[in-house]
């Protein structure tokens, strides 16, 4: 196989290696990008990003060297939505940072402020292949008196990455709105109020745009939405903030198509229990999923028609998947591979499966250009594997994100070791 490099790699070969230059030998390399699987590939890492891939790079002297001979390299997996770093313990007493309550802030709540890069839960998902997150906030759920509840419009999630340092990606990447049945039980126990309230938005937004100079000199127009809210909106409105709603029927998802078309917004469905049944007209309204292949329960009337295989339906026909269960997030993203591997039991191609975790959502969000893949000039988000990593009980053997590899232990590792050992005090033999 010809090797692929780009002019930063050239450069970077033709100067002295430094401390910054790892290589990564001998592996089989799914990059998920061009130059697709490559055996006995080298991964040339410098500065962070990835310099140069391929059978036949040459590695620089002074290079720090990984022999991963017998390996499988991928990409790191990126969870599509969750919570991660803003939340610990979901019941505890303590607050749930993600959860946006009231309407005091609802498309302005943004959670990138709140978020624990040093939570337990990082270390937790790093060592079994996420490199990547989206951090999202949702509706609250009212308490028993009914107060609490939350807003259809529940605010900006962001994208993180869950190194040691710099871990906000980006702020802003999508807005948060919750329709269909709960959406509804938000919005006076309608789905008409529902979208209702979510077009009022939009339209606010735009006419907001329009006379953002009557603000500021101080000629406030009858808006139901907060400045803060609006402002929020304007990356929804011009196109460059997809909203990610969650949905499942397939008359809901018909109107929300029919409102991407009429604003010129982006959208990506969460959930879509039955979004495989209006396959074809998603894929031409460039409509991406966040689909959980093996979610076949009809939980509730929004899911009648929810069925196995979905995932390999719509992408079959076109349709931008991420793969992430609604239990392989958060606490469980690390449930990623699993997911991919049940929807490959399914009938999805494996690559398919792969992509769907890596570079798919890179795509959907926007940051294809910089992560998902293996290709000179991203970032060195890479996982090396002893095996398939769509088996369950295959584990990562290391873990790079931005090229520094990581620690492989967190707080699960260290008490399993610290329990294993047998010469431990009496009072820790219980």
């Amino acid at each position: 196989m010809s090797r692929l490099i780009s002019t930063f790699a050239l450069l970077a070969l033709a100067l002295p290696a430094a401390a910054g230059t790892t290589a990564i030998t001998g592996g089989k390399v799914h990059t998920v990008g061009p130059q697709g699987t490559i055996e006995n590939a080298t991964i040339l890492i410098v500065d962070g990003r990835i310099a140069a891939i391929g059978d036949d790079v040459e590695v620089p002297a002074g290079a720090e060297t990984i022999d991963a001979a017998g390996k499988i390299i991928t990409p790191g997996l990126f969870s599509p939505f969750g919570q991660l770093g803003l939340v610990e313990v979901g019941l505890s007493a303590g607050p749930s940072d993600f959860a946006q309550r009231g309407s005091q802030f609802t498309a302005g709540f943004d959670v990138a402020d709140a978020y624990n890069r040093r939570s337990s839960l990082i270390a937790i998902n790093r060592i079994e292949g996420v490199t990547r997150a989206v951090v999202a906030p949702m509706p609250g759920y009212p308490n028993e008196s009914g107060a609490g509840a939350g807003h259809i419009l529940a605010g900006l999630a962001a994208i993180v990455n869950l190194g040691d340092d710099n871990a906000l990606d980006r702020r802003a990447a999508a807005m948060v709105v919750t329709l269909g049945e709960y959406g509804a039980a938000l919005s006076g126990g309608t789905r008409t109020a529902a979208w209702l309230t979510l077009r009022n938005a939009l339209d606010e937004a735009l006419d907001y745009r329009e006379h953002k100079g009557d603000f500021e000199r101080g000629m406030r127009r009858d808006y139901v939405h907060s400045m803060n809210d609006l402002e929020a909106l304007q990356g929804v409105v011009n196109g460059n903030t997809p909203m990610i709603v969650g949905v499942d029927r397939a008359s809901d998802i018909e109107v929300l198509i029919e409102l991407v078309n009429e604003y010129g917004v982006t959208a990506i469905i969460s959930g879509g229990s039955e979004a495989w049944m209006l396959a074809s007209e998603l894929a031409t309204a460039g409509i991406a999923v966040i689909a959980g292949p093996s979610a076949n329960l009809p939980g509730n009337f929004d899911r009648i028609n929810a069925r196995l295989g979905s995932a390999s339906i719509l992408i079959n026909a076109g349709v931008k998947v991420a793969i992430a269960d609604a239990d392989a997030r958060t606490h469980n993203a690390r449930n990623l591979t699993q997911s991919a591997g049940n929807a490959v039991a399914l009938g999805l191609d494996w690559d398919a499966a792969l992509r769907a975790i890596t570079l798919s959502p890179a795509e959907i969000y926007g940051m294809a250009a910089t992560t998902g893949s293996i290709e000179p000039g991203k970032a060195a988000d890479i996982v090396i594997w002893p095996a398939d990593p769509l088996e369950l009980t295959n584990y990562p053997e290391q873990v790079f994100i931005n090229g520094e590899a990581m620690p492989m232990v967190s707080r699960q590792t260290l008490l399993r070791d610290r329990y294993l050992q047998t010469d431990m005090p009496p009072a820790y033999r219980k």
